[in-house]
């Protein structure tokens, strides 16, 4: 017998995915022009070029059987370093290599991060809206997912419920800001209140509970929202990272997690998260991606080209009637569907108008639709009258 859970996972993909699947049969039959894709969170900017021009160097420069080698299971020590550095410059940490522990993308370092903390029985908070692909990490750890309702009038944290979900098997909560799919940026506040709260709880049960700070969308925010550095505030915090949006690198997966010295025996939760690599299978993260990304950790790719996007919506969709948080950053938008049924309401969008969006439900926030909006500012602009056809086809 299969592992049957294993086999549904394989065989249907996320909405987002069957959406974008849909999207690319759809263009095929009626032309790419026709079709307004923005299902998917596959930035539209290309790498800075230093990427390139770093690969090129690297290629050109090393031993070929060193570059193509493996390297430590936790990654180049030069590279861990120079990612150490540019951490500790640009938010005041005093990180080394050994702090790092490099990953195939962000997944990979949350998956380390669950499976190398998780006990049966464990629980997890999650915090909606989230990224759907949260609850098969936490499970596929044997853990349990514990939802925390949205703040949708600005995408916070709700705080009362928060504090009554936590109980003597919350193993650590996992925060995602800049927020897909919201867009939301938590604010120092918010950060101080929740980490108030974790300390409180963690000494009432005598064990820490872990912080986990999904970050992939770190440095796509606009008009210089300020996006706290978790590890300031709580020091029991692990950093999940991964360059597929600053540096426009989906393909190329690499991440990291970054294990601080502040965190409770942080030498032993740092193997804990290395052996979690080692059981699934995480050899070590591709050898010339470490470095071209450490010789590049203090670059982004060009995101002005997101927050003209954002701007345009967000602008658009309020004087069309929809009910908008505006993002503070990523590039993603998350308006009130016209109606309740937010499934109904994207199928429609989908079959009548040629408009693909996603339904909050997935995000655990029904009533939504999250509309990606990393797509060229000229498909955003043809499409502005499809949505307000959208609207007021139910008025």
């Amino acid at each position: 017998m299969l592992n049957q859970r294993m086999v549904g996972l394989g065989t249907q993909r996320s909405g987002i995915r069957e959406l974008f699947e849909y999207g690319k049969k759809k263009a095929a039959e009626i032309g790419a022009e026709n079709v307004f894709d923005f299902s998917i969170g596959n930035p539209s900017v290309p790498a800075p070029p230093s990427v390139n021009e770093t690969a090129i160097r690297i290629l050109n420069e090393m031993d070929p059987i060193q570059l193509h080698g493996y390297t430590s299971a936790q990654g180049d020590p030069v590279a861990r370093k120079m990612i150490a550095d540019s951490l500790n410059r640009r938010f005041g940490m005093n990180f080394t290599g050994d702090n790092l522990y490099m990953t195939y993308g962000a997944a990979a370092a949350l998956c380390c991060c669950f499976n190398g903390l998780a006990n049966p029985g464990d629980e997890f908070i999650v915090f909606a809206p989230y990224f759907p692909e949260y609850q098969v990490f936490i499970e596929g750890a044997g853990a349990k997912m514990k939802l925390i309702p949205a703040d949708t009038e600005a995408f916070q944290i709700n705080f009362e419920a928060f504090e009554a979900a936590i109980n003597e098997h919350t193993k650590g909560v996992l925060v995602n800001s800049p927020n897909n799919p919201s867009g939301a940026v938590y604010s120092e506040s918010t950060i101080r209140k929740m980490a108030e709260i974790l300390e409180a709880k963690s000494a009432e049960y005598g064990e820490p509970i872990y912080l986990i700070a999904d970050e992939p969308y770190r440095e796509i925010a606009f008009e210089g929202v300020d996006i706290p550095y978790l590890p300031k505030f709580y020091n029991n915090t692990l950093v999940c990272y991964s360059w597929s949006k600053s540096l426009s690198l989906p393909g190329e997966r690499m991440g990291y997690v970054v294990v601080p010295d502040e965190v409770d025996d942080h030498e032993l939760v740092y193997a804990a998260i290395a052996g979690a690599g080692r059981t699934l299978g995480y050899v070590c993260a591709p050898g010339l991606f470490q470095r071209v990304c450490a010789a590049n950790a203090d670059e982004t790719s060009d995101i002005s080209v997101y927050e003209t996007n954002r701007n345009l919506l967000t602008k658009s969709l309020r004087e069309m009637g929809y009910s908008v948080v505006e993002p503070g950053g990523t590039f993603y938008i998350f308006p009130q569907t016209i109606i309740p049924d937010d499934i109904a309401f994207c199928k429609r969008a989908q079959f009548d108008y040629n408009l693909l969006i996603v339904p909050g439900t997935g995000f655990g926030c029904p009533g939504h639709a999250r509309i990606s909006f990393c797509v060229p500012t000229e498909r955003v602009e043809r499409s502005l009258d499809l949505f307000d056809k959208l609207a007021k086809s139910y008025r």
